[in-house]
Parts: C-alpha cells; structure tokens; sequence
C-alpha cells in the first residue's frame, strides 16, 4: 500500500469538487425536462421516452459497481479526471444523435463516466479530517444535489435559446473544463487495496454481506432515490400537457424549488458531525413519506405541486447524506467500495424508480404516480422503525 500526504483541504478545494460533483452528475438529468421534446424529435411515446431516463440511470449504476472501486485502487487525480474527460465525449456524441440509438450510446457513456462524482465524495471524505467530515461531505453533496436539480433549469432555458443539442453541447464543453481544473487543483492521493480488480469488485458485494447497517442503508437509499425518480421523470408529462402546458424552459424552473433540499445536505452533515444522524434519518423519512399528500393535488394545484417538491427534495437529500456519513464511517480504508456498493443500490433504485413511473403516467396518470411514491415512503419508513427495535439493532452506535 502506497499512501502520499494529502494537501490541506482548503475551503477552496472543498467548493472546487462540489462544483465538480454537481456538473458531472447533472450530466445524468439534462435530459429530464426536455423528454417530451426529444420524443417529439425521434416520435416516440411517453413510455419509449422514459427509457432515455432509465438507460443514463442504469448506465450510472454499472458505473458506481465497474468504476468508483477503483478509487480505492488507483491514483485518485489521474482516475477522476480521465473519467471526467470520457464523460465529456459521452456528452458530445448525444449532441450530434441523428437517432435513438445514438442518443442512447452518449447517454450510456456519459451515464457510465460521469460516476466520478462518486469518487469525489469518499475522496473528500478521506481528504477531510475527522471532526469536520459531516460537514465536508455535506458541501460536496450539496453540489451534487444541486447539479441534479438545477441541470432541469439549465437544460430548460438553453432549450429555448437554441434546441435540445445546444444543452449537450455546451454540458460537454463544461466537463473538459472541470477537469483541466481538477488536474491542476486535486492533490495527488494513492492508497491501493492491494487487491486485483476482480478482488475489488468481489470485495464490494463482501462488504454489502459483512456489514448489516451497509446493507439497511443501502436499501433505505434505493427507496429514496427511487422516490425521487418517481416524481421527476414524468413532471415534464404533467407539466407541458392541460391544464400547465409550460414550456422546456418554464418546466426546468421547477428544478429552483427543488434545489432548495441542497439545504439539507449541509444540515444533514452538521448533524451527523453532533451525532444525531439517526433524528436526520428519521425526519428524512417521515417527510419523504408525507410529501406526496400535497403532490395528489399537483394536476389541478400548483401551490400544492411546489409544497410537494421542496418537501420531497429536502427529505430525500436529508436521509441520503445522512445515509452516507454512517457508511464512510464503517471501514474507512475501504470507503470507495463502500460508496460504490450503497450508491449502487441507490441508482438502480432511481433507474426503476424512473421505469415505473413512466408507465404508470402512461397509463394511470398522476394518481398512479403518486400512489408509487407514497407506498416507497411507506415501506422506508416502516423499514427504518423495525430496524430501530432494540432486538435488532445490534449496531445502534453506527447506524
């Protein structure tokens, strides 16, 4: 095992991969607001459209199991910025799509590549010192959630201004820039598992069987992440159709209301740093459960749809960050295979999440959407609550 002294984490450095996290995951939902356009192009129906949303969603999964435990393999710098680099091609091959298929070989690339967000955030984590880790890995997902978010805004507006290549184009040239200055501003930072790849990945499903609080939280964030998906993918439907009929770049606005749960990022990290992330976690829940009573209202209320998703964005970013500062803390020589085995389960989480929702849109409507959301929340919570019963928590110091 080889190991150099990381630099100094300046605040400086920490923004710099929040920026860096937040463009390369917003690659994955520059698509979200502009899918009944891009149906319209390729005449394909809400369903087929959907598939668009699932395929970068499953693509970013195989990348979080192929990709991110690699971090705790290979130098760290070289490996985020070669992978923000192929990302960037990803993004440039879906700008020039004169087909489906085409559209959906970038989307699988960029899918795959842009998993470097989820090297960023362990990296920090490891970057970090002890006391003020929460709060770090709180700053960087907060850049995350906000790239998920405002991608929609960004994506809206720059289809107005031009059409929907003009936003891949643009998101391409944007990543090569991230990650000239990722190369120069990252320290150089090597810690080897002294594992094959093989080894590696083997050792992610190891972990995931070893440690039971890896295996709850991991499931918990599958649940939520798939709760996400369910109420994003089809919002563009609901929204450019009666009585809304919003335009790209009025439905991307909607991606404002939702970054306001980048808020909870922070608080969930603060939180964590104090120990009560098991509060954050059960608040997260219950909220994320509760969320989609005001959201049965959004065909006909858009008062009640902007109470929904500030709610639903807060809940699920509370729960996840605080998901995650429990794992990073179980093997912390292994924390890039710990993340890549939980966000792993949280991605296929939201690619079925995604998959459902647009075919229950297609045909049941918004009630069928929310009536999915609402019994996810359920299930996590009840989930949550049975794991918290003395007998079965074995591990109540960490999870």
């Amino acid at each position: 095992m080889s190991q150099q002294t990381p630099h100094h984490l300046s605040r400086w450095l920490v923004l710099l991969m929040a920026v860096a996290t937040g463009i390369a995951v917003a690659s994955n939902y520059y698509n979200q607001p502009l899918l009944h356009t891009i149906a319209d192009r390729f005449g394909l129906s809400f369903s087929q459209a959907g598939i668009i949303v699932t395929t970068a969603q499953v693509s970013y999964a195989a990348g979080l199991l192929l990709l991110v435990p690699l971090g705790d393999l290979l130098e760290r710098r070289r490996l985020i910025v070669s992978m923000t680099v192929v990302a960037a091609v990803g993004l440039g091959i879906s700008a020039s799509a004169n087909s489906i298929g085409w559209l959906l070989l970038g989307t699988t690339l960029t899918g795959l590549f842009s998993v470097v967000a989820q090297v960023l955030v362990p990296f920090a984590a490891t970057l970090a010192s002890p006391e003020e880790r929460g709060r770090v890995v709180g700053t960087v997902m907060s850049g995350l959630i906000l790239g998920i978010l405002l991608a929609r805004t960004v994506a809206g507006a720059l289809s107005e201004i031009g059409d929907w290549r003009t936003v891949y184009i643009l998101a391409s040239i944007l990543m090569l820039a991230t990650a000239v200055a990722l190369r120069f501003a990252l320290p150089h930072y090597h810690q080897s598992a002294g594992l094959s790849y093989p080894g590696l990945l083997r050792s992610v499903f190891t972990l995931l069987k070893e440690e039971p609080v890896h295996r709850l939280r991991t499931f918990l964030g599958g649940l939520g992440f798939a709760i996400f998906a369910i109420f994003w993918t089809p919002l563009a439907f609901l929204l450019s159709s009666e009585p809304y009929g919003y335009s790209d770049g009025t439905i991307g606005l909607f991606g404002l209301a939702g970054a306001v749960g980048a808020l909870a990022a922070n608080v969930a990290g603060r939180m964590a740093d104090k120990g009560k992330g098991t509060l954050a976690t059960t608040i997260g829940l219950v909220f994320l459960t509760a969320s989609w009573l005001p959201l049965v209202f959004a065909q006909s209320s858009l008062a009640a749809l902007l109470i929904g998703v500030v709610v639903l964005d807060l809940a699920v970013q509370l729960s996840h960050v605080s998901n995650q500062n429990v794992v990073y803390k179980l093997r912390p020589e292994a924390r890039s295979r710990l993340n890549a085995g939980y966000m792993t389960g949280y991605f296929l989480g939201g690619s079925l999440g995604s998959l459902l929702s647009a075919a229950l849109y297609q045909h049941f409507g918004w009630p069928g959407v929310c009536a999915a959301g609402f019994t996810c929340g359920a299930v996590a919570l009840v989930t949550w609550m049975l794991s918290r019963r003395p007998a079965t928590d074995r591990g109540a110091v960490r999870t």
